[in-house]
């Protein structure tokens, strides 16, 4: 970890201490209220519930902390997403999506983008400088891309997509500010589903934008307060307690990541392993560069859907579920998600479990798939 984020790891937790007075509580009070008492001029003051809440602003904080930029918090990562798409494009806009990013980007731009007159194109991650970027108004790149973890040079794009001025959206869900920090390589937007790493305990759908243009961040406030895709204070209350461990958890899982990510490689049972920190890895050069960690997730294929089922259902220490950066270890097979992958192309989730331990279960299970 660097010295400048070691800095914002350590200040996360004592962001709210400079504006104490003499009693207050030091853990975040949550604000339960649709209503403020507002007589006489409201300007300066919280008004209604749809507008704003103490306890937004406290996670907006934090995260913007994290960011070093100004942050909007939403319900879900997809409410983020839209927030900037439908906040920034109009009608003859062109923008550019990743094929193999998260599938329901792809499913909400061609259901609500297209007919709205609003054309939207797909390009690979791997490929994604190739052809250029004339024409859009919005690129939108995923990197790692979930499920495949390939990556694109986010300092590259935002430089050939400027020239065309055009702006440069990353989603970082898959590495958080402390494994990757897009704003710093030239991107004008980054959203975030905060479902994930960022909340951590799996008990809370969230996301958020980040920028550090003022007049992008004031368009996707105004459409969050218009349209009322707002967070609930209690939702906004739980990721702010996850983001107070969110350094000490993603360090966690990316160690065991690599840790277990170089074993797999062994493995009779695994093929087309996919993590950006081994050294064989074909995005393992460009994520040297650009990333502060190599990530928490890993993918592979095993022979078969049932080969990759048996695997994840017989592993002790492996939950079965759709999402990822939890405390816990999870595994999916992507396909039934819709995903264009092998039958038995696993994507896996590392925890907080103790490495070792960890191991133990995953390639005790793996070995029963193998026999």
């Amino acid at each position: 970890m660097s010295e400048k984020a070691k800095s914002r790891a350590a200040a996360l937790a004592h962001l709210r201490s400079r504006d104490f007075a003499k009693g207050d509580p030091i853990p975040l009070p949550l604000t339960m209220a649709s209503i403020f008492h507002t007589p006489g001029a409201e300007v300066g003051f919280d008004q209604y519930g749809r507008y704003d809440n103490p306890t937004w602003r406290a996670v907006e904080h934090a995260l913007g902390h994290l960011e070093s930029a100004q942050c909007v918090a939403f319900p879900s990562g997809m409410g983020a997403i839209s927030s900037v798409f439908f906040a920034l494009l109009k009608a003859g806009d062109r923008v550019l999506l990743p094929s193999d990013g998260y599938h329901a980007t792809r499913a909400m731009a061609e259901r609500f983008l297209n007919p709205l007159g609003i054309a939207c194109d797909t390009r690979p991650t791997p490929t994604f400088l190739d052809g250029g970027f004339d024409g859009y108004r919005l690129v939108f790149a995923e990197t790692p891309s979930n499920p495949r973890l390939d990556i694109c040079d986010i300092t590259a794009v935002a430089e050939a997509v400027h020239r065309q001025d055009g702006l440069l959206v990353v989603d970082n869900t898959t590495m958080t500010p402390f494994g990757q920090r897009p704003l710093d390589l030239g991107a004008d937007i980054v959203v975030s589903a905060d479902t994930k790493a960022v909340n951590g305990h799996s008990d809370v759908l969230f996301g958020h934008v980040a920028s550090r243009d003022a007049g992008l961040i004031t368009k996707v406030t105004d459409w969050r307060s218009l349209a009322g895709g707002i967070p609930g204070p209690f939702e906004a209350w739980l990721v702010h307690r996850g983001l107070e461990t969110l350094e000490v958890r993603f360090d966690r899982m990316c160690s065991s990541a690599e840790t277990i990510a170089r074993r797999l490689k062994d493995h009779r049972a695994v093929s087309g392993l996919r993590y950006p920190g081994l050294e064989g890895d074909a995005s393992h050069n460009l994520a040297r560069v650009q990333m502060d960690r190599f990530g928490f997730l890993i993918s592979f294929k095993l022979a078969s859907e049932q080969k990759a089922e048996a695997f994840i259902d017989n592993c002790t220490l492996i939950e079965s579920a759709t999402s990822f950066g939890g405390v816990h270890t999870s595994a999916e097979r992507r396909s039934k998600r819709g995903d264009a992958v092998p039958p038995g192309f696993v994507r896996l989730s590392i925890g907080c479990e103790p490495v070792e331990e960890l191991w133990q279960a995953i390639e005790a299970s793996l070995d029963k798939v193998a026999s």
